[in-house]
Formats: C-alpha cells, sequence, structure tokens
C-alpha cells in the first residue's frame, strides 16, 4: 500500500484557533477520501505560532534554527500541503507570508495545495484569490480549485453544520468536504517525487522550467 504524505501548515495565533480547526477538519476530508482510494496516509501539523521567533531570526541572521529548519523539510518534501491562515488587514497573516518567503520558489512546484482561511466577516472571503492564489501561484504550486473561508458565523452550536435558511450557497462541512476531495484526488494522481532530477515526469519539468518571477 503507498503511504502520501500530508502537511498542512496552520498560522493561527492562539491555542486552540479556528484557524488549526479548519486545517484539522480540511486534512481530515483529505484523509478520509484517499482510503476509500485504499492509501495509507502519513499526517503532520506545522504550527507557525511555535516558529514565530525562529523565523524571525532567520530573516536577521540568514540561518535558519533545527526547528524551522525541520519544518520547511516536512513542507517541501510533502505530496500535498493544505496551508490555512488568518485574515489580517484583508491579507494573509504576516507569519505566514513570512514562513513561505523561506522556502525556495521551486521547493513547491507541482505540489498539490489545498488553501483555506479564516476571519471574523465573511467579507474577507475575497482573500483567497486575491492573495493566497497569487502567492502559491509564484511558488509554482498545483492550487487545486476549490478554497476554503470560515467566518466566526461558520461555527459554532450547529452553525457549522448546514448554510443558514435561505442561503444558496454551501455550508462550511459541504466545502471542506468538496475541497478535501479535489485535494486528495490530485494528490492521488500525482506521479511520485523523484530523487534523481534526470528522471522528474515531464509535467513537473515543464513547471520548473517556467519563469513566474
Amino acid at each position: 500500500m503507498q503511504t502520501l504524505k500530508l502537511v498542512a501548515v496552520s498560522a493561527g495565533l492562539s491555542a486552540p484557533s479556528s484557524t488549526r480547526l479548519l486545517a484539522d477538519r480540511l486534512l481530515q476530508a483529505a484523509r478520509y477520501r484517499l482510503a476509500e482510494q485504499e492509501y495509507a496516509v502519513d499526517v503532520q501539523v506545522v504550527e507557525l505560532r511555535d516558529l514565530a521567533v525562529d523565523i524571525a531570526k532567520n530573516f536577521v541572521t540568514g540561518f535558519p534554527s533545527e526547528e524551522l529548519q525541520e519544518a520547511i523539510d516536512t513542507v517541501t518534501g510533502a505530496d500535498g500541503v493544505i496551508a490555512v491562515t488568518p485574515v489580517f488587514t484583508a491579507s494573509y497573516s504576516g507569519l505566514f507570508k513570512s514562513f513561505f518567503d523561506l522556502i525556495d520558489p521551486s521547493a513547491l512546484t507541482g505540489t498539490p495545495v489545498l488553501i483555506g482561511a479564516t476571519g471574523g466577516t465573511a467579507r474577507h472571503s475575497l482573500v483567497l484569490d486575491h492573495a493566497l492564489r497569487p502567492l502559491f501561484a509564484y511558488l509554482r504550486a498545483l492550487t487545486v480549485p476549490t478554497a476554503v473561508y470560515a467566518a466566526s458565523e461558520d461555527w459554532g452550536t450547529g452553525g457549522d453544520e448546514a448554510a443558514p435558511m435561505g442561503y444558496r450557497g454551501e455550508g462550511l462541512p459541504s466545502r471542506i468536504t468538496r475541497a478535501g476531495n479535489e485535494f486528495a484526488d490530485t494528490v492521488a494522481a500525482r506521479p511520485s517525487r523523484r530523487t534523481d532530477e534526470d528522471e522528474i515526469v515531464p509535467f513537473e519539468k515543464q513547471l520548473a522550467d517556467l519563469r513566474l518571477d
């Protein structure tokens, strides 16, 4: 049985946080989907709040701590990445951006990425398309079509079980399931990574040759 490695990056600042909760639910949805396809799944979560000081020091010294380097290697070595950030000033958090600034622009080439965000109001949901998608396009990742934004009103007693009366969109669980399924299917369909550069599959080689900067 093939084992796939999924990594979630959570930029939530509190413990517990809605950002981590969303990341966990997206991981769970993807894991269920892959289990249905008879894949073994190894899941890991990178909590950026625990690395905040190390990330700041890296920018000053140019050298990552052992813990930070391990987190970077975990993300870049994943078969699929789930990236979730809280929304601050209508964009991703500085901690979230700072972490991905430390990743080599080609390290996530062709890697399936599922993006998510949390915030106090649904009006910030456009952050998914005007901030997060461009970031991962620059990193040459393969971002799945469905992204998930969770506002405060999506959580709570029964509040995230279904869409409100008269609302034509999907409730949070439906969006999580759809996004998780798309992500899992993309991860499963992606060719295995090769250690020999000469053996990179043609599609990934084409992506690696693109100049987006």
